[in-house]
């Protein structure tokens, strides 16, 4: 926990300071329980950005292929993030992310699998949306805008770029009467929770 407040506060200075980064809606994250907290992605910055605005920490599920360079892999074990298989059915993935629910934490999760190359958001893969069912846990939002290259704006007079992120407020997954989750449950709260992540791109 102190690696990682130490990393969080040397990448929020280095946000500020290069790229003009500001964050709105801590308000809205509850301080305890198990969250899922989910944002569009189109940087390398998304990431650091997120995990600078939110004020607890983050575990974040991350490609495998991050952890194969020995920076960028002891980088992420700082901040316990954990390795997903993508293009597969990664078992360990998925009990990593249902322990760190289980036990009160928070799991991050960009839906779209991948970054965008334009910038503009993709379809989600179902994999936040159904952790939520199947545990009950709040779903919480968050737009970044300005770290993609085709997106970035000029912040002061120095020319800096204004990476933001918005926070948004909880989203509950309700389930069937039965308690079964269907895929048609699954693919609705996914598609609600990119709706909403786009509607908070617009205040940024």
């Amino acid at each position: 926990m102190l690696l990682y407040g130490f990393v969080k506060l040397v990448m929020k200075a280095f946000l500020r300071a290069f790229h003009g980064f500001r964050a709105t809606g801590q308000e809205n994250v509850p301080m305890d329980g198990a969250l899922i907290v989910v944002a569009n992605h189109a940087s390398m910055l998304d990431a650091p950005a997120l995990g600078c605005a939110f004020p607890r920490q983050i575990l974040f599920m991350a490609k495998a292929e991050l952890f194969r360079n020995p920076f960028s892999r002891a980088l992420l074990m700082a901040v316990h993030a954990f390795p997903v298989k993508r293009g597969q059915v990664d078992r360990e993935a998925y009990r990593r992310s249902m322990e760190i629910l289980k036990e009160g934490k928070v799991l991050g999760i960009f839906p779209e699998g991948t970054r965008s190359k334009t910038g503009d958001m993709q379809q989600a893969h179902p994999g936040a949306a159904r952790f939520a069912l199947q545990t009950g846990t709040p779903v919480v939002p968050a737009a970044i805008v300005g770290a993609h290259k085709g997106h970035k704006r000029l912040y002061g007079k120095a020319g800096r770029f204004g990476v933001r992120v918005a926070i948004g407020k909880p989203m509950w997954p309700v389930r069937s009467e039965d308690g079964r989750v269907t895929r048609e449950e699954i693919d609705d709260f996914a598609q609600r929770i990119m709706e909403q992540i786009q509607r908070l791109m617009s205040v940024a």
